[in-house]
């Protein structure tokens, strides 16, 4: 399943020292797709992909302190519409 994160950055210099120094910290089962930032720097727009929810928590307590999240569940437009077609 695909998940965007919406990520609210606290410090972002502080992110991106921990980034270089330590990676981006997810648990095997956690899989990055994609992100994108705002040119102000104080938010991102991950996409991740993953099978156990639950992966997210372990994520984000090695982030919590820098970041507060929001996690959306989501599909692709291709998806959807193959959903809303058997639906017409």
């Amino acid at each position: 399943m695909l998940y965007m994160i919406i990520e609210r950055f606290k410090d972002p210099p502080a992110i991106y020292r921990r980034l270089r120094e330590k990676g981006r910290m997810m648990p095997e089962g956690l899989e990055y797709v994609s992100s994108w930032i705002a040119v102000d720097r104080n938010i991102c727009w991950q996409l991740m992909r993953t099978e156990d929810e639950s992966l997210f928590q372990r994520w984000i307590d090695n982030w919590k302190d820098l970041v507060d999240f929001e996690i959306v569940p989501v599909r692709t437009s291709a998806e959807v519409r193959e959903i809303m077609e058997k639906q017409l």
